[in-house]
């Protein structure tokens, strides 16, 4: 299945976990990927991965929170490649925090990242997106549908991200360009290993955001991933996909 020939595709978040899994997924369908991360290491393992299998990548280090960085960087894949077909958006980061003990900058460092940097990219690429009649997809969550205790932060931006995205799929239908999301549950990632719990933590609350199935690897949200980027979700748009062993059924 070659649904990426000819097909440039942007995936942020490519150094680890599921924007890893979902580049070298695109990238095995025949897709030119332009791997997005902060961490640069990481990039060039995705890219020697990519390669090793016959793919074509390209790694380019951006802090998506920046604006200037991120105008760049859409600049960088369509100079690098001539154009861009599709968006992944699965850049972000998770923390736990007591709610009453929040801290402001905390606050304001993963709405600047989870949302305002999915903002920044989405509308530096509509414009290139726009020409080849695109897709975006963004990564949501399930803490952007049901309680996520102790994510007050991380819910937040991952319910605007959902929201965000369906303003962006009804403005864009009619002219051509896609934008959904997936909603991940518990899943294998680095994002999750290590993560920190304040003392406050009621663990009794946890199974709430555990899959039915447990926990599954980032591979399988990149199949989704890859469909709704591809023609395969050609009449799929404004919708959130969970794909969460059946956490929220």
């Amino acid at each position: 299945m070659q649904r990426f020939t000819d097909k440039v595709v942007l995936v942020t978040g490519a150094g680890s976990g599921i924007g890893q899994a979902s580049a070298v997924r695109i990238a095995s369908e025949g897709g030119a990927v332009f791997c997005v991360d902060l961490n640069a290491q990481a990039l060039r393992a995705t890219v020697e991965k990519i390669e090793s299998e016959g793919g074509i990548a390209v790694a380019h280090s951006c802090d998506i929170s920046q604006e200037k960085e991120v105008n760049t960087c859409i600049t960088s894949a369509v100079e690098r490649f001539g154009s861009l077909y599709a968006l992944v958006n699965m850049a972000g980061i998770l923390r736990f925090d007591d709610t009453q003990a929040l801290e402001l900058a905390a606050w304001q460092k993963v709405i600047d990242v989870n949302l305002t940097g999915t903002m920044l990219l989405c509308r530096a690429a509509l414009p290139h997106l726009l020409k080849t009649k695109g897709s975006i997809v963004n990564a949501a969550s399930t803490a952007a549908l049901a309680g996520l205790p102790c994510g007050v932060a991380y819910s937040a931006s991952k319910g605007g991200v959902l929201a965000m995205t369906r303003s962006i799929a009804v403005e864009y239908a009619k002219r051509g360009v896609r934008a959904n999301c997936v909603c991940p549950g518990d899943t294998k990632t680095n994002m999750t290993e290590g993560v920190a719990f304040p003392e406050t933590m009621d663990f009794d609350l946890l199974p709430r955001i555990m899959s039915l199935t447990g926990a599954k690897g980032p591979e399988t949200l990149a199949s989704v991933i890859a469909m709704l980027a591809s023609e395969d979700g050609a009449h799929i748009t404004g919708e959130d996909i969970r794909v969460d062993g059946g956490t929220l059924s």
